[in-house]
């Protein structure tokens, strides 16, 4: 009796492995592919930036796609008289800053040393696309800094080899992230890295304990419901935007990192 049943279950095994290796071929042979497709950008064409542009590079507004769909705004560094393939960088961040103010100026510098780089705006920032604005999201700013990444190991004047990233501030933890999965990314710098995910957790100094983050995960989820019933998204704190009529003009330039 035993030794039939046993002779049954290999027959029936044996047969469902047939099956599926079956499928499993079938499906293998089937390529399915999606296109990417680019959202058209209000790029600002004219010099914005909070620096003077450097006689030693040559600059340009490009655009490229994540796997999220969301096309992204950067600007292209390019030393001047150039030949062959470059080593690239990415550079993004602050957390909440633009391509305009400190990651277009490491940029720029770096690309006065020879690098061809691109400083982008993250997802639902600056001149990138998606919406809702002002989102802060690790997975798909992660995917920002690899899409950066399938951008400069696409572009003529790259050496695909030799592809960097550099993460500012919260940006930081989002690069490392990103070198982490990324095989093409050959070397990785954080500058003024802040853990914005062990903030998050644990506010600032690991102040909370588990009782205030329960609270604080009560309060972030009733503001959910008030959102979704008001059709709003409540924004944290930060700058207003745009800014009131009567609001003091401040102009703050970096300081010019010493690299």
């Amino acid at each position: 009796m035993i030794d039939k049943m046993w002779k049954t279950l290999c027959a029936v095994s044996a047969a469902w492995f047939l099956t599926t290796g079956s499928l499993t071929a079938t499906t293998a042979d089937v390529k399915m592919e999606v296109k990417m497709e680019k959202q058209s950008l209000n790029l600002t064409q004219e010099w914005d930036k909070v620096f003077p542009l450097s006689p030693k590079v040559n600059h340009r507004k490009v655009t490229f796609i994540n796997r999220y769909g969301i096309t992204l705004a950067a600007d292209m560094y390019v030393p001047k008289q150039a030949e062959g393939k470059l080593p690239a960088i990415a550079v993004s961040g602050p957390f909440g800053a633009v391509k305009e103010q400190s990651s277009g100026l490491y940029a720029m510098v770096l690309a006065e040393r020879g690098f061809l780089t691109i400083a982008f705006d993250p997802s639902y920032t600056g001149e990138s696309g998606g919406e809702p604005r002002y989102v802060a999201s690790p997975d798909i700013n992660t995917e920002d800094f690899c899409a950066a990444v399938d951008f400069l190991s696409t572009c003529d004047q790259v050496d695909a080899d030799r592809i960097g990233i550099l993460g500012i501030c919260g940006w930081g933890g989002m690069a490392l992230n990103a070198a982490a999965i990324d095989t093409r990314i050959k070397a990785t710098v954080t500058s003024t890295m802040y853990d914005m995910s062990r903030v998050t957790a644990n506010g600032y100094f690991d102040a909370m304990d588990g009782d205030a983050r329960y609270e604080m995960r009560k309060q972030l989820n009733a503001q959910r419901t008030e959102d979704y019933r008001h059709g709003t998204y409540a924004q944290a704190g930060g700058v207003v935007d745009p800014l009131p009529a009567d609001a003091p003009s401040i102009r703050c330039l970096p300081m010019r990192p010493s690299l």
